[in-house]
């Protein structure tokens, strides 16, 4: 099979895909044209079917598996597929694993060191609520464990929120050592809870695209909401407390614009924000580097990083 990630302007495709999405639409000329968005592990690429009513061109739909003909060609700097045939293909011809992305890590590994952060918080109140999650509710660390950490952006794919709450957390951790004002407990605890909202965001894969309460309410309040869910259940918590806790989710991102509904106001909100920042930054320049690793020169203009930029140079 050919990834996705090796596809070449000029290649000639003839291998079965995930159909991630399929829509219709007319040109300014008014002819009737198929827009699909073909899938594997390894991402995701546009494709068109210019002639849907050609014979060589099999109806089908969302989150079927296709076999699909057609050439690579590069339009507005970006590669597609113009589709030529197309024909449904049937369990046994395909392995599923080939068209879900998952971390490059062991999930069940990554847990783990989870639930050591959770039993090194010494606060009985935040310990409760860490332990509400990932330890006691188990249809709540199913959905953490599968999920992504974004629709594209970064972290997008099986394991993505897991792997990014958890290196979000270290970074969190290793803060601690330097600055002695911060509250170790209450970062690491707003560090694993942070993204939890996610879960409930982004629906599972393959489809991994926006539930309607991820379009209304967003993660971060979402989260927030259900940080209360749990803390309701717990007897005696600090009512300052969980205002702290949930004020390092809802300010997370850091800025207004950036979808936070508050900034920081604490030094473990600050913290966070960073620490979160940090990892999504370093993460989308590593999937944009290893996505191209044989292109020469500068890359281009990625509006996610705001610059033009290119891989380092270790010949010099």
């Amino acid at each position: 099979m050919k990834f996705i990630k090796d596809f070449r302007d000029g290649d000639r495709v003839s291998d079965i895909y995930l159909c991630k999405q399929k829509n219709s639409a007319v040109t300014k000329n008014g002819k009737a044209y198929e827009n699909v968005v073909l899938q594997d592990k390894t991402g995701t690429i546009d494709a068109k079917i210019w002639d849907p009513n050609s014979a060589g061109i099999v109806d089908f739909d969302a989150l079927d598996y296709v076999e699909v003909y057609g050439d690579v060609t590069s339009f507005n700097g970006a590669l597609q597929v113009s589709i030529k045939r197309t024909r449904i293909a049937q369990p046994g011809e395909y392995t599923a694993s080939n068209y879900l992305p998952t971390s490059r890590y062991d999930i069940e590994e990554m847990y783990g060191e989870v639930l050591k952060f959770v039993q090194s918080i010494q606060n009985e109140y935040l310990k409760k609520v860490l332990q509400a999650f990932f330890v006691e509710d188990e249809e709540f660390v199913s959905l953490f464990k599968k999920a992504s950490a974004a629709k594209s952006v970064h972290h997008g794919f099986i394991g993505g929120l897991l792997e990014h709450t958890l290196s979000v957390t270290k970074l969190c951790d290793f803060y601690c050592t330097r600055y002695h004002m911060l509250n170790r407990d209450l970062l690491l605890t707003a560090a694993l809870c942070h993204d939890i909202g996610k879960t409930r965001e982004l629906s599972e894969f393959p489809v991994n695209d926006y539930t309607d309460d991820g379009n209304f309410l967003g993660h971060i309040v979402m989260g927030s909401e259900m940080v209360g869910e749990k803390i309701r259940r717990i007897p005696g918590f600090p009512k300052r407390l969980e205002s702290e806790l949930k004020h390092c989710i809802l300010a997370h991102h850091g800025e207004l614009e950036f979808g936070s509904p508050k900034k920081p106001a604490i030094i473990e909100a600050v913290a966070l924000n960073f620490a979160d920042n940090t990892d999504a930054k370093m993460e989308t320049f590593t999937e944009l580097l290893e996505s191209s690793e044989e292109q020469a020169g500068w890359l281009g203009f990625n509006r996610l990083l705001e610059s033009n930029v290119t891989r380092t140079r270790v010949d010099i």
